[in-house]
């Protein structure tokens, strides 16, 4: 008798589930209290701010040991799900070079290193972005400036990051950052370029954004509380003084703002940027002798805006007066204030205006209709065009274009089936010449299709979608189906090239992108409809797309994963409890599924930064009611969920490993399926997971093994 590689999958996933018991944790009795009720928490008890609980600690290796002997059958599958993926990147690849002060930039691995290679050449006759990738490709460093090499610096280190962030305007000094647990707890750290040579001057705990002024001896900086890891105050630094004091030039009051630094386009002056979820307010001093920073315009309520300063005059992007999709305006240098701003590019309800980039000879606007990202370019005649794209869903936005002196602008495009590509056009004379393309070896993407969608969900919204699947494939209601949803913050989910993914198609799967409500695909009303109390939109949008790609048969009902993180986890949870009958299987990593005991507690990292995307539980009693309506940690029920797996890292300090884990304790508790449920718990990285470009790979063929094997997708 002939059984089919479907059914053999199915019993290999019984057995390894009935081989193996599932952690049990202590439930210990906790009231959470506010304004509005009380609610039980059993496993409130595992969070331990200072990670060192051992009982804590105990589970939680429990649980990775669980996972462990799982997935143990499934490692063939993970090593050649690894493989494959590696084997779609040139290990000894770089970046493209940008040019800056008179030197070209760029970034570069070597073969077999997890780390960057950050570094630099001397501009000079014959030298160009060409030249240099030409070099790099030939393994000619010769003329080289090596400024980071990440690999030593990460030596002894479980988990390392670091990256340069400012270098002075005579090139001689470089400030750079490292966080060595993945908590986002930056120290700065600063190099003399002229002779390699570390300087004492260490600063630690801040957000990792610097700022040199003019006279590269003074250096601002942005210092993070301890606790709540908000960003408070900037500072200033001058070489050779002692960090503990150093001089704090701007304090931010409210904890519903974060802050960053910047420099305006002509260099003239430095900025800082407040802002929270609804409003901005910007500061500035001159770069060459920057003593007090002065206020560009003051915050207002749903008042969002950002200044930029070039030609003379001062460039604002912002939703004032109404201009929901934002508009640009104009300002002189003695009158920023709002009444003194005049228009220069007028709002359009149907165009989202998402960044303006100021050029001396033309100007560039990276804008959103119809869900997808356009470039817009205007002359100095009035006249405006288009950079033009080839495929009916992709990606494009600005690339580096650190001067303006220049008739090239430099921009990036991809799509589900066009690895990356780095372009510039020549604005005088239309040229328009390919930088690079992502190589891919192995990959050829005339094999693949890619194909958008607009789905109508439940309230008559069309929603888009992006696919991507062989050109083979038959939509006959067979196939396997990955969906991935973000749907957060504003934040737009663009379609783009993975090489993981590729592994996935090439077993007959299909990948979607759904481009859901809370994300900003289709403008500032998108996004506005999937916050608050319009948060259910999110997830509803996301269910509603499944339930129509099963029905026109581009994949099985019973053959359905679904893959999200962080805020993306938060939507995993909410479909896993509310249509748990449409996944198969599960994928959430870093997920956000505590929302209202979270939301209650300010102490906790980004909670006050985040009440005007969630809402203040603590305050209105309509949004703990609406919060505790969706929470997936509060309404895990008696049901049958789906497989499921859940990572999370011990270090995050965006979403704390706490809620995974009790999310993962309470489920087990009351999950009546026979699915497994595997949690997986990195003890030593935070948000972003492992350090280092292989060591990801692993946890994604890890992840992917799992779900291949509860899809039956065997070849």
């Amino acid at each position: 008798m002939k059984v089919s590689s479907f059914l053999l999958s199915l019993v290999l996933a019984m057995n390894i589930a009935q081989a193996q018991t599932p952690p049990d944790v202590e439930k210990r009795p906790h009231t959470v209290k506010s304004p509005h009720g009380e609610r039980q928490d059993e496993y409130y008890w595992l969070r331990d701010d200072a990670r060192k609980d051992a009982k804590m600690l105990a589970y939680l290796q429990a649980e990775n040991d669980y996972a462990d002997a799982l997935l143990k059958p499934l490692k063939p599958l993970e090593d050649k799900l690894f493989d494959e993926i590696v084997s779609r990147i040139k290990q000894d690849d770089s970046s493209v070079p940008y040019r800056e002060h008179g030197f070209w930039y760029y970034t570069r691995f070597e073969n077999g290193k997890d780390y960057p290679v950050h570094a630099r050449r001397a501009a000079g006759d014959g030298v160009d972005a060409l030249s240099i990738r030409k070099a790099n490709d030939a393994g000619d460093f010769a003329k080289e400036e090596v400024l980071l090499d990440v690999n030593k610096l990460a030596e002894g280190h479980d988990y390392f990051s670091a990256a340069p962030v400012d270098i002075t305007l005579d090139n001689q000094k470089i400030v750079w950052a490292e966080d060595t647990n993945g908590r986002r707890q930056y120290t700065l750290r600063i190099t003399d370029l002229a002779g390699g040579k570390l300087l004492p001057d260490t600063i630690i705990g801040t957000n990792g954004s610097a700022l040199w002024a003019d006279d590269g001896k003074t250096l601002f900086y942005i210092e993070n509380d301890p606790e709540t890891l908000l960003s408070k105050r900037v500072k200033k630094h001058v070489l050779g003084t002692d960090s503990k004091d150093d001089a704090v030039v701007y304090e931010e009051t409210d904890d519903s703002f974060y802050l960053d630094l910047g420099r305006t386009r002509d260099e003239a002056y430095l900025l800082i940027h407040a802002s929270s979820t609804v409003s901005d307010e910007v500061h500035y001093a001159d770069a060459k002798n920057p003593g007090e920073f002065k206020l560009f315009a003051p915050r207002e309520r749903d008042v969002e805006y950002s200044a930029d300063h070039f030609d003379g005059r001062w460039v604002i992007r912002t939703n004032a007066d109404g201009a929901r999709n934002f508009k640009i305006m104009t300002a002189a240098d003695n009158a920023t204030a709002r009444k003194d701003w005049q228009a220069w590019i007028a709002h359009d309800p149907a165009i989202f205006l998402e960044d303006v980039e100021l050029f001396d000879d033309f100007s560039v606007i990276a804008e959103r209709s119809e869900g997808l990202e356009r470039i817009r370019i205007l002359k100095k005649d009035g006249t405006s065009e288009y950079v033009k794209a080839d495929e009916p869903a992709y990606s494009m936005g600005l690339s580096a274009n650190p001067e303006a002196d220049t008739p090239w602008l430099r921009y990036s495009y991809t799509s589900m089936t066009t690895p990356a590509i780095v372009y510039e056009m020549n604005m005088a004379t239309g040229e328009r010449r390919e930088l690079k393309q992502q190589p891919v070896p192995g990959y050829d993407r005339h094999q693949y299709t890619t194909e958008r969608l607009w789905v109508p969900v439940r309230d008559g919204t069309k929603v888009p979608v992006t696919l991507v699947y062989r050109k083979d494939f038959k939509r006959d209601g067979t196939a396997a189906l990955l969906q991935y949803g973000y749907g957060s913050y504003g934040l737009s989910m663009d379609p783009g090239f993975s090489a993981s993914t590729v592994s996935l198609l090439d077993r007959g799967m299909v990948y979607a992108l759904a481009h859901i409500r809370g994300g900003q695909e289709m403008g500032r009303e998108w996004y506005e409809n999937g916050k608050l109390l319009h948060k259910k939109n999110t997830f509803t949008d996301f269910i509603d797309i499944t339930r129509y790609l099963v029905e026109h048969q581009y994949a099985a009902k019973d053959r359905v994963a679904a893959l999200g993180g962080s805020a993306g986890g938060l939507l995993m949870g909410a479909i896993s409890n509310m249509a748990p009958e449409d996944y198969r299987v599960i994928l959430s990593q870093v997920p956000f599924v505590d929302v209202v005991t979270t939301m209650l507690d300010p102490s906790i990292p980004l909670t006050t930064n985040e009440y005007d995307e969630w809402g203040n539980p603590e305050a209105s009693a309509d949004s703990y009611a609406y919060m505790l309506s969706y929470s997936p940690y509060d309404n895990l029920k008696a049901q049958a969920y789906p497989a499921m797996f859940v990572g999370t890292g011990l270090w995050d300090s965006q979403v704390q490993y706490w809620e995974p884990a009790k999310y993962v304790a309470r489920l087990r508790d009351v999950n009546t399926g026979s699915h497994p449920v595997l949690f997986r718990t990195n003890m030593e990285a935070g948000h972003g997971g492992k350090s280092g470009r292989f060591r990801r790979y692993r946890e994604t063929a890890e992840m992917y093994a799992f779900m291949l094997n509860q899809l039956g997708v065997t070849k």
